[in-house]
């Protein structure tokens, strides 16, 4: 699964999806604008809301689960990456929430 930096995201975000999998209670602390949050546990019941044709950028709080989530959707046909440091390299890095 690739690997791309917050820099990356951040220029990819108008045209890719962005997809936020964290639990309901972190995503309050703010998500990247235009991101389309599904908690890890439901995205198998929720894989027809993500467009196949669209690369998918997952993002998680630290970039574990969604390293997991990223193979996951490459497996499924998707075209696929996550975000290297997840939301908190991304709020540390002052990007917008």
């Amino acid at each position: 699964m690739p690997e791309i930096t917050i820099t990356d995201t951040d220029q990819r975000r108008a045209e890719d999806q962005i997809l936020d999998v964290r639990e309901d209670f972190e995503v309050v602390e703010g998500m990247i604008p235009g991101a389309l949050h599904i908690p890890m546990g439901e995205l198998g019941a929720r894989l027809d809301e993500l467009d196949r044709t669209r690369p998918v950028i997952v993002v998680c709080r630290s970039g574990n689960r969604s390293s997991r989530v990223a193979d996951a959707l490459t497996d499924a046909g998707f075209t696929a990456d996550t975000m290297a440091g997840g939301m908190s390299a991304w709020q540390r890095a002052g990007l917008p929430v």
